[in-house]
């Protein structure tokens, strides 16, 4: 028999099984009732039960107070660079950036066509290997935007009391590292998240908005551009992407059920100290990013040999190991440590690491 294939992609990524067994059966036939979910009327009481679950679970995860609503909207993080300035920023008002990774780098130029845009801390020009730190954030700014982790320089923001302290509203990219951590997230004024690394499938995006910072921009919105027509029709102003939201809600009912966001911190921990660890005890392999700023979520190294990277990631396809392989502007290797990851697949990586360093180094 074949060894358990080893996820480790950074998005679409891994999901726990059971959620793809509930999928997979609700595409033949949703609940017993003979249809799919892939015909489910999204009109129907049936699939409004679905929507209503996966907003509640958000809810109860992220422990939100009754300023903050959750949507679930077509276009992924890439339309939120947007959709957010387009909706909180006025042409002759100032939003501050952070300009952590390439993420950062495309919200900051879409930002741009709406206002002004002050960077206030940015990596760039070491690859983005570090985060900024002593950051000035202007009063002025109608808000300020970071991205709490970087799938492909391996960075995440860990301390983020600089930011509460700043006195603007906060907008957070949480599309990879989102309900990974406990964070107080009634102190985000919006959040937004690709559901294709800890939420769910491809197709979907969460979104929670404080609904006191709308309304106060002077431009007229199209329709489908305004959060707020989104709030007042539940996520249903035009059909939502179903099944996705299915998946989503599939996921946060196997969260809750594993304790919640401060249990499963507490794995995503173990599997972070022990690849890092290993990584920091064999010297044929090298961290990519600041110590102190590494990520919990997407680990990245190099090796300072090409040739033994090809036959590294061979060993890892051998055994199972998928997704390894660096971004493909970076190189190297990423290893990402989504919720649904096991710790037994960081011990069969960290394994292999340390079986190839004792023969190649």
């Amino acid at each position: 028999m074949k060894s358990a294939i080893y996820n480790f992609n950074a998005g679409p990524s891994i999901l726990p099984k059971t959620v793809f067994e509930q999928a997979a059966q609700a595409v033949l036939n949703f609940n017993n009732s003979g249809l799919s979910i892939l015909e489910l009327g999204h009109r129907t009481e049936a699939f409004q039960a679905v929507m209503n679950e996966a907003i509640s679970l958000v809810k109860e995860l992220m422990q939100l107070d009754a300023d903050h609503e959750v949507l679930f909207l077509h276009g992924g993080a890439s339309t939120q660079f947007f959709q957010v300035p387009m909706n909180l920023l006025n042409e002759n008002e100032i939003a501050a950036y952070t300009d952590t990774d390439i993420w950062g780098a495309k919200a900051i130029k879409e930002a741009r066509l709406f206002g002004h845009v002050e960077v206030v801390g940015s990596s760039k020009e070491a690859a983005y290997s570090y985060l900024p730190k002593n950051m000035i954030i202007p009063k002025t700014a109608k808000y300020l935007h970071i991205t709490t982790n970087n799938t492909i320089y391996g960075t995440q923001w860990h301390d983020m009391q600089p930011f509460y302290e700043a006195g603007v509203p906060i907008v957070a990219d949480m599309s990879s590292d989102i309900l990974s951590r406990t964070l107080d997230f009634n102190k985000y004024d919006l959040i937004y998240a690709g559901a294709q690394k800890n939420v769910g499938a491809a197709g979907v995006n969460l979104v929670v908005i404080n609904k006191n910072l709308l309304g106060k921009v002077d431009r007229k919105l199209p329709v489908m551009m305004d959060y707020r027509n989104h709030i007042e029709n539940g996520s249903m102003l035009n059909t939502p992407p179903v099944f996705a939201v299915y998946v989503c809600m599939l996921t946060l009912r196997w969260l809750r059920d594993q304790g919640g966001v401060a249990a499963i911190e507490k794995i995503n921990d173990q599997k972070a100290s022990l690849l890092y660890s290993t990584l920091d005890q064999l010297p044929i392999f090298k961290g990519t990013a600041a110590k102190e700023d590494r990520s919990k979520m997407n680990a990245t190294f190099v090796m300072d040999n090409a040739d033994l990277e090809k036959e590294f990631l061979a060993i890892c396809k051998e055994n199972n190991l998928v997704g390894i392989k660096g971004y493909r502007t970076v190189g190297g290797f990423r290893a990402s440590l989504y919720n649904a990851m096991p710790l037994e697949g960081v011990k069969v990586l960290t394994d292999l690491m340390k079986d190839f360093a004792q023969r190649k180094g």
